[in-house]
């Protein structure tokens, strides 16, 4: 099978130390099960600390320390695994983030989160967005790679098509996408979003209070537009491409649309390129990184 990134997932490079929104703090890191044994093997020097930081209850995970960081996270913000060990020793969510997978027509395609600060930078500054790339090649389980019978890649292409025409307004080329698929967030009043974002959970609640700004209003933003169509196509791209039939392709898109939207109500009284990011950042974090605030919101578009 072979495996499609866009164009720009080469440019991206942790940055470890000088990330100011570490993934190793305020997460929960489960510990996947072939990594958890391997570390049960290490019986001297940093792997009995590994050990010692584990929970058993549940999934296991690393126990957090204060203000909720890995407890492998030194001082300088450097992770003490990579350090000690190497990175062959992380566990896989820790050598996978920010990347997500989807199993397409294609094959199988892999994309940065945009709740990374480097990630988020290099999407919101790439206008490349509709153009993939080949990796290689990778051995699957047939049952993974059966075909699906919806090809969300098609649709997926008529909009990228859509967001690239710049021969129209940017409010327009939104409008025509809704009008394709029969989905806007538009339809919903805005004071039914304020209330379901207020009913969702937070994993910082202070962005409960930022998100309360939220209007559905489309209105021509040129300092905006080009990382609101970027952000755009990078919402249709995770969440749209592995969708199974017309329905859930349409849910996704109004999800899609809708965190479009948020972003557009946060920063519409700024052109600093830094503060879009990091309001980006912020609605991955709370929402597309949640299942339950995910599903909430795509449940809204099987209705309307």
């Amino acid at each position: 099978m072979k495996i499609f990134s866009p164009e720009y997932y080469k440019n991206f490079v942790c940055i470890a130390d000088k990330c100011r929104h570490s993934c190793c703090i305020g997460w929960e890191i489960d510990v996947d099960r072939s990594t958890a044994k391997k570390y049960a093997s290490l019986n001297e020097g940093y792997g009995l600390e590994i050990q010692k930081s584990i929970t058993k209850r549940g999934v296991p995970h690393f126990k957090l320390k204060k203000d909720d960081r890995c407890p492998h996270l030194n001082e300088k913000g450097l992770c003490k695994i990579i350090l000690n060990l190497g990175e062959g020793y992380l566990c896989h969510i820790c050598r996978e983030h920010p990347r997500f997978y989807n199993y397409t027509s294609l094959g199988k395609e892999v994309g940065l989160g945009l709740s990374c600060e480097e990630a988020c930078r290099i999407i919101l500054s790439s206008d490349n967005y509709e153009s993939f790339v080949e990796l290689g090649e990778i051995c699957e389980d047939e049952e993974t790679v059966e075909a699906p019978e919806f090809d969300a890649t098609v649709h997926r292409k008529t909009i990228f098509d859509i967001l690239k025409d710049r021969s129209i307004p940017y409010s327009q080329r939104l409008q025509k996408i809704s009008e394709a698929y029969g989905v806007s967030p538009v339809v919903i009043p805005d004071e039914t979003w304020i209330s379901t974002l207020d009913s969702l959970e937070y994993l910082n609640n202070s962005h409960k209070a930022i998100f309360a700004c939220y209007s559905s209003e489309i209105n021509d933003c040129k300092e905006l537009e080009n990382y609101l169509e970027r952000a755009l196509a990078y919402f249709i791209f995770r969440h749209c491409s592995n969708t199974e039939d017309s329905g859930e392709f349409r849910a996704a898109l109004g999800f899609s649309l809708f965190c479009e939207r948020l972003l557009a109500s946060l920063c519409r009284n700024t052109k600093n390129f830094e503060e879009i990011c990091n309001m980006a950042r912020i609605i991955s974090e709370e929402l597309e990184y949640s299942e339950d605030n995910t599903e909430i919101i795509k449940t809204e578009f099987y209705f309307c």
